[in-house]
């Protein structure tokens, strides 16, 4: 017997389903609550995230038209109440929530105990810029916290080793979620520490909803990262995603490739840059030896090392000059006193008491003293007479 010839395909099964599921009308207009995880927001508008209970869950997607009539931004964590049709998407053989309305019905526990954390450790300057570290420019070890298998270790060393072939990547497999990961995550960041294995640290792992983050919120992480004294970049999940430990860290990085290029330097742009710079100084250089080749030629031509004693001889015939300038002032001057004196001295020749004695006159002394008077003298004094041509002694009678 051939059954063949009685199997329908996939898609015929997918069709007959979703066609029962689309008959019944509970199913196409349901009210649910739950709570939101893996939000996912389209850059089309569409979004895509799970509703969860307890014990379950299940998709959901809401299109852009009925996204744009939201009055609030759904994120992970939070309890909503959606309105909407379920229905199955034939492709994929699954049953999905269609949303066509939703509000908010409070916070889911996990995002209360999250923004409790972190309003907290944002008080306790867990946050504070002044106390991030600078990631060194050229580390030699990058040391990676991470799962040892997935896709992230596996982007992080093709991306460090494409920047930079001579990097060294030390991985320190450490558990990402579930219980206890937390310990283990701490633990791997005081051992690196500790030994001193890595020049800065990438914390990295994959998306997920808020539970699979988890462990990167959890306060025994935040402190670990906080008192390393290595520089650590934190990965976590994807771009829309946000940890305690992104806000802790020293730098926060999208993705785990991310961090790679932000911990690793492309060795060949920095060679790049050295050779620009090489050949701005070399340029630099030349020009400096051209100018001053220049001003060396400039200088050696001018007169004054052309004939080095001009500038001298050219002084002694300025100094000649003011030397015969001095003389014949010095002559005018001497010539103008000694004519001056001559002047003086005929005037004083000319008051002179020998001229009245050369024309006959006389003067009579006594004592050294000249006597004006007959009454000076008495009979029987001596007294001397003052001629032109000498003196003559006398005696009053």
């Amino acid at each position: 017997m051939k059954y063949d010839e009685f199997a329908i395909s996939v898609s015929e099964l997918n069709n007959y389903i979703k066609n029962k599921i689309d008959d019944d009308e509970y199913l196409n207009n349901v009210l649910i609550k739950g709570e939101i995880s893996n939000f996912k927001n389209h850059y089309t508008g569409h979004m895509y995230f799970t509703l969860k209970d307890e014990k379950s869950l299940i998709k959901c997607i809401c299109f852009k038209s009925y996204a744009q009539k939201l009055g609030f931004i759904p994120k992970d964590g939070m309890k909503v109440i959606v309105v909407g049709t379920v229905s199955v998407f034939e492709r994929d053989g699954i049953y999905q929530i269609y949303v066509k309305a939703m509000e908010e019905d409070g916070l889911g526990d996990l995002y209360k105990k999250y923004q409790e954390l972190k309003n907290k450790l944002e008080k306790q300057g867990f946050f504070d810029e002044e106390n991030k570290m600078i990631i060194p420019r050229m580390p030699k070890i990058i040391g990676v916290l991470t799962s040892q298998t997935g896709s992230v270790i596996r982007d992080i060393i093709n991306v460090s080793t494409r920047r930079n072939p001579n990097v060294y990547i030390r991985l320190l497999p450490v558990p990402v979620q579930g219980e206890g990961a937390a310990q283990k995550i701490a633990e791997g960041i005081e051992y690196m520490n500790k030994n001193k294995l890595a020049d800065v640290l990438i914390l990295a792992r994959g998306g997920g909803s808020l539970e699979d983050l988890w462990p990167f919120n959890e306060e025994i992480v935040a402190h670990s990262i906080f008192n390393s004294e290595i520089p650590i970049i934190s990965a976590v999940g994807h771009e829309t995603d946000f940890t305690i430990a992104d806000f802790v860290a020293d730098l926060r990085a999208p993705t785990p490739s991310a961090a790679a290029e932000l911990a690793v330097p492309d060795i060949y742009e920095v060679k790049s840059k050295i050779t620009s710079c090489q050949d701005r100084l070399r340029n630099s250089l030349i020009k400096k030896v051209e100018v001053m080749s220049l001003r060396y030629a400039k200088v050696m031509s001018s007169a004054v090392f052309k004939e080095p004693l001009r500038k001298i001889n050219d002084n002694y015939i300025n100094l000649d000059k003011y030397i015969k300038q001095l003389e014949s002032l010095i002559k005018t001057k001497q010539d103008k006193q000694k004519n001056k004196y001559i002047e003086l001295v005929a005037k004083l020749d000319t008051l002179s008491p020998l001229k009245t004695l050369y024309r006959g006159y006389t003067i009579t002394e006594k004592d050294g003293k000249i006597i004006k008077s007959k009454n000076e003298l008495k009979s029987g004094e001596k007294i001397n007479i003052r001629f032109s041509d000498g003196k003559q002694e006398a005696k009053i009678v």
